[in-house]
């Protein structure tokens, strides 16, 4: 059985790893890019911050109009600082006790000061793209990342969880607004999946509260979402597989926890996280 989300603050869990901890884009397949882009997500997912960061500062630099090098260097910016503080241990997700009890940390300023201009400068190329498009699918995947960046770091920084739920849901209105213009883009649903499945595991009386608010969920769409994005998805593939693992983790289901996370394990052997915590796992703490 899934434990109950009792408190709205722990629905900043959904983009506190849909974007933060495992960066990604949300793009529609038949249009890849460069490989040089697909490279740096291979760095972050295996920790390679500064070699990430080289990609991306290269791409933003090569291509002035495009959002999608400052809003990815932002996410690499903002998954560094995760890793350097310990937000990426999954026991910090495991409950709401621990998720509630969870610290204000201390962010390096200088950090934060990059991880603000690199989305500021995205949201400009965003925008002035938007202009003149109003469905240009990089423009709208690079605003539902900022907005998603920016809950991330007010809530599992911060601890500015009323600030991080309004962005939270403004990042949902653009990953929603991107999928009305490519309902096949598998990669997308990744920000809207795990948004419905907390939503809709909580207790019926805040369901009720956050649906006036705008902010609706449903579990078992969550899921499949995910379950979409995991089997189809091009960059959010391995993004989606760690969501259902954190799922399966906080529904008891360890089996299943544990064959995704070795899959991830042997994919990235870079990463040190999948390892540690299948051995959290095997142990039964």
């Amino acid at each position: 059985m899934i434990l109950p989300f009792k408190k709205p603050a722990t629905l900043l869990l959904a983009m506190g790893l849909a974007c933060g901890l495992w960066a990604s884009r949300a793009v529609a397949e038949p249009s890849l890019p460069d490989q040089s882009l697909e490279s740096g997500f291979h760095l972050l997912y295996g920790l390679d911050f500064s070699s990430a960061h080289q990609v991306f500062s290269a791409w933003t630099q090569q291509h002035p109009d495009d959002p999608l090098g400052p809003v990815f260097d932002a996410a690499g910016l903002l998954f560094s600082e995760f890793d350097r503080l310990g937000v990426l241990e999954s026991q910090f997700y495991e409950n709401d006790k621990a998720f509630d009890g969870r610290k204000q940390l201390s962010p390096d300023a200088a950090v934060r000061e990059r991880f603000n201009n690199a989305l500021a400068l995205a949201e400009a190329r965003a925008r002035n793209r938007l202009a003149m498009n109003s469905k240009d699918r990089d423009a709208l995947f690079a605003m539902t990342l900022s907005s998603g960046l920016q809950a991330d770091y007010a809530a599992l920084i911060e601890k500015r969880n009323l600030v991080s739920l309004r962005q939270t849901k403004q990042a949902t209105v653009w990953a929603e607004q991107l999928l009305a213009v490519d309902p096949n883009c598998s990669d997308a649903r990744v920000a809207t999946g795990f948004s419905k499945y907390i939503i809709g595991s909580m207790a019926a009386p805040l369901r009720w509260i956050l649906r006036l608010g705008g902010v609706a969920g449903d579990k078992n769409e969550g899921i499949a979402d995910l379950q979409i994005t995991a089997a189809h998805g091009h960059y959010l593939a391995p993004f989606a597989r760690i969501l259902l693992a954190i799922a399966y983790v906080r529904e008891k289901d360890k089996t299943r926890a544990r064959e995704i996370l070795a899959s991830l394990r042997d994919e990235f052997p870079g990463n040190p996280l999948f390892a540690r915590e299948i051995a959290r796992l095997d142990s039964g703490h």
